[in-house]
């Protein structure tokens, strides 16, 4: 079994985010995308359980390349990181477009995960357009995933309603942070992904048009420093304080 397992190199969800030129700010305290630990751990389980291989893939920066080192660290086989400057700022229909292209040149592919979301980002968006760009069945939101035979079966819980949903491979499956506890590296694992094959391509490897898709920034403002609050003692008028406090700022 091959699996591909989409992952992303994120801001530190902790750390000061700051726009320059209209676009986020890479490289600075960035970290593995936390959802898609949970896409890594899925893929390597399977692999461990059936046998085959995991190859990570990731779109971004030259320094996307130590986001791809965890994924290696946590079990994958190989990474490959797609990485060209005509790809800054696309949006996740030219991100699903790419990678697409990235997994049909890996080529004999049997499953496609995801995490969820990314959290710079939180769309959601991309495993269904990813799955849509591959013409493959979409499993979204799996907190549980099986393969049996050439059928991948998944759970899911949407609101008040449980789903149990199969699927023939190929197929994509996108997975929460419901459907396992990622491992932590030890240090051997560390220093095994150090001789892992990691490639870098392009747009001209992929064989696709530049900027296919970007997104433009219309307006953006740093978040307000936090004011502080105020104490309010009830000696029985506290509710009726509370309402026109929300009255005079519009928060009703």
């Amino acid at each position: 079994m091959k699996i591909v397992v989409c992952v992303k190199h994120v801001p530190d969800v902790q750390s000061e985010r700051r726009l320059e030129d209209e676009r986020l700010v890479r490289g600075e305290d960035d970290v593995l995308n936390e959802l898609d630990e949970n896409a890594v751990e899925a893929a390597v389980s399977l692999v461990e359980e059936h046998d085959g291989e995991v190859v990570a893939l990731s779109m971004g920066p030259e320094d996307a390349e130590e986001g791809l080192r965890r994924a290696l660290q946590m079990g994958a086989d190989s990474a490959v990181l797609v990485s060209d400057e005509a790809l800054a700022g696309s949006d996740v229909v030219a991100t699903a477009r790419v990678l697409a292209a990235a997994i049909e040149k890996i080529g004999e592919v049997d499953l496609v995960i995801t995490g969820m979301a990314s959290l710079d980002s939180m769309s959601a968006m991309l495993p269904g357009a990813l799955a849509s760009a591959l013409d493959l069945p979409a499993l979204t939101m799996a907190h549980s995933l099986e393969v049996e035979g050439d059928v991948v079966n998944v759970q899911r819980n949407l609101g008040t309603v449980h789903e149990v949903l199969r699927a023939q491979l190929p197929a994509l499956v996108s997975v929460t942070d419901q459907a396992n506890d990622p491992r932590y590296p030890n240090f051997a694992a560390m220093r095994a992904a150090k001789k892992k094959p990691l490639e870098t391509w392009d747009l001209s490897d992929l064989g696709i048009e530049p900027a296919p898709g970007v997104i433009e920034m219309v307006d953006a403002q740093a978040r307000p420093a936090r004011s502080g609050g105020v104490i309010v003692t009830d000696a029985g008028e506290a509710g009726k304080q509370l309402a026109t406090w929300l009255v005079e700022n519009k928060l009703v």
